[in-house]
């Protein structure tokens, strides 16, 4: 009698997929009045999600709205279900998953103190002509360098910098806008 080694899958051992996370950006139009930033922060903290960044600002006065800017990261499942939660809160008036959309347009601004002297100044100057990063404040011992664009852009800009003597940094968070005439 033949013994096979090829045991039949068990119905418990149902193979699941792994669902890969990614980065979501969404913009909220909300009524700027008290405590909606916290009802916004409080559905990521009950969930367990977490917020990367998170840039909030009144964009019109007359009409008291704010837009908040949040980027997360989660499976597409969860995405879907941070945008649909927060499309049912009292105060907003819009979502939209700027990741999403093909008009979107996402930006960061940072500040980079560097100090530097010799060959390392000189060096901290040449990347940040490369990079287009504007100096703002400069002393004999360190340069304050503005930079914007993507965070990707930003993040390897002070990775360059951290080895000629990155001291301090100083980021806004991520703003979105979309391309075109429409608005939020």
């Amino acid at each position: 009698m033949a013994v096979t080694t090829d045991a039949p899958a068990s119905a418990y051992d149902m193979g699941h997929a792994v669902e890969t996370e990614a980065l979501a950006t969404f913009a909220v139009l909300v009524d700027n009045e008290p405590g909606v930033l916290h009802r916004v922060v409080g559905l990521f903290a009950a969930r367990g999600y977490n917020i990367e960044s998170l840039t909030v600002a009144e964009t019109d006065q007359d009409a008291h709205t704010s837009r908040i800017t949040i980027v997360t990261r989660g499976t597409p499942q969860v995405l879907a279900q941070i945008e649909a939660q927060l499309q049912k809160m009292v105060s907003t008036k819009h979502v939209q998953d700027v990741t999403k959309d093909p008009n979107g347009v996402v930006r960061e601004l940072a500040l980079v103190k560097v100090r530097g002297a010799g060959a390392d100044r000189v060096e901290a100057l040449r990347i940040s002509d490369i990079f287009r990063a504007k100096v703002v404040d400069t002393t004999i011992e360190s340069f304050i360098f503005e930079i914007t664009g993507a965070s990707d852009k930003i993040d390897k800009f002070i990775g360059l910098m951290r080895d000629l003597g990155l001291v301090e940094v100083s980021r806004t968070g991520v703003l979105s806008i979309e391309r075109g005439v429409q608005s939020l």
